[in-house]
């Protein structure tokens, strides 16, 4: 049989980690086993009842047509509005592009602007697609460690260290996926400098988690911190998380006018216009009630210091810092490399430690490697606080039976 002609920069690019690790954990749900799934980005609630109601009416009044390629006008307006209410941004509806997800406003962004040779700044731990979103552009990624004795925060010295004259972008994301953690005022600010010193850089900041954040903290965006950096910063942000609506397929970004327009120009090759339904949903989850986000973060809250406190009590195998938002937590599991558990699995690598945990405890993860900084693993919380209980004791019993 004759093999598919794969391109080279493909052939760099890992599947996606966090999809197998769900795709898995169904696998074997599936097949019958008591399974607890900790993999999936996803929040546990439902979407609203006024935003189904908005959808429904649009498709009502036949809004089910081919629409403007980056966006309804509807839309642009709602998400200007936003980013005034929210981020103290002034954009106009030609600085923003509506996507079908927060994936392809980054692909779109990297295949406008990028060229064999730049270079995308990417602090670790990274959401698992974005430097492979750079190496299908034909970019090289160029990791920036964020350590764990900094609550995975990148340093200014840091951010500083990975630049050179061939970087292109810098890719910024608070509330983190994977750690968690956020970036206050002042720290988004540090950073701000270095790139105010490096002009050639741009920044696309992955907000997608802006409005879980818990214990009182105040999310900024660093396009708001840093004013300077207002033409040369692409703010990306989505309706997935917060508003839970991830299978509506809705991300958006606003920034640079031909920046937007050269991104719109991906889109008419590419995927076009988001679905039409979601969008006119969309509008209503950006104009309409908030309250319901404090209610549900409540939960979220509830949920992390469940696990925080669970993982830290585990024989001191893992380390778990206590992140400011997004409902992952990301533990160290250094303590536990170089030790077999109790099915008789070396565990080597945090790969092992995940693999194992599954194995044995039938507790799905996604391991660190996966994110570029080990050895760690993800835990999502976005679900049932009885199944995170359940998993956090199995968690501890795996990391007891460890010798």
């Amino acid at each position: 049989m004759t093999s598919a002609p794969i391109s080279e920069s493909l052939k760099r690019v890992k599947p996606s980690a966090t999809i197998a690790v769900t795709s898995k954990a169904r696998e074997l749900k599936a097949a019958g086993h008591d399974v607890i799934g900790l993999g999936a980005g996803e929040p546990d609630f439902d979407t609203p009842d006024n935003i189904k109601a908005a959808a429904i009416a649009a498709i009502n009044a036949g809004h089910t047509k081919y629409t403007a390629v980056d966006g309804i006008p509807e839309l642009k307006k709602a998400i200007c509005a936003k980013f005034k209410r929210d981020n103290e941004l002034d954009y106009v509806p030609s600085q923003v592009t509506v996507a079908p997800g927060g994936k392809p406003i980054i692909f779109n962004a990297f295949a406008a602007t990028l060229n064999p040779g730049d270079e995308v700044v990417v602090p670790t731990p990274y959401w698992v697609s974005y430097p492979d979103m750079a190496i299908m552009c034909g970019a090289t990624p160029v990791f920036a460690e964020a350590k764990a004795s900094d609550n995975y925060k990148l340093k200014p010295e840091a951010l500083a260290a990975a630049i050179t004259p061939k970087t292109k972008w810098l890719l910024l994301n608070s509330p983190s996926n994977p750690s968690g953690a956020a970036y206050t005022r002042e720290e988004l600010r540090a950073l701000g400098e270095v790139l105010i010193a490096n002009p050639h850089v741009w920044v696309l900041t992955d907000d997608m988690y802006e409005h879980l954040v818990y214990d009182g903290f105040e999310f900024t965006t660093i396009a708001q911190v840093c004013p300077e950096l207002y033409d040369r910063t692409l703010t990306m942000n989505g309706v997935s998380k917060s508003y839970a609506m991830t299978g509506w397929r809705i991300g958006y970004a606003a920034g640079p006018a031909d920046l937007i327009k050269a991104m719109g120009n991906v889109m008419t090759q590419t995927t076009s216009n988001a679905c039409s339904i979601s969008q006119y949903a969309s509008v209503e989850a950006l104009n309409g009630p908030q309250d319901f986000i404090a209610e549900r973060n409540k939960v979220f809250a509830e949920r992390r210091d469940m696990m925080v406190e669970l993982l830290n009590d585990c024989s001191g195998i893992l380390k778990c810092p206590k992140p400011e938002g997004a409902f992952y937590v990301y533990p160290s599991c250094e303590g536990a490399i170089g030790k077999t558990s109790k099915g008789g699995k070396l565990i080597e690598s945090d790969q092992d430690f995940a693999a194992a945990l599954l194995e044995e405890e039938m507790v799905a993860v996604v391991h660190g490697e996966a994110f570029g900084l080990s050895p760690a693993f993800r835990i999502s919380y976005a679900t049932s606080t009885e199944a995170l209980q359940e998993a956090g004791h199995r968690i501890k019993r795996f990391c007891a039976g460890l010798k």
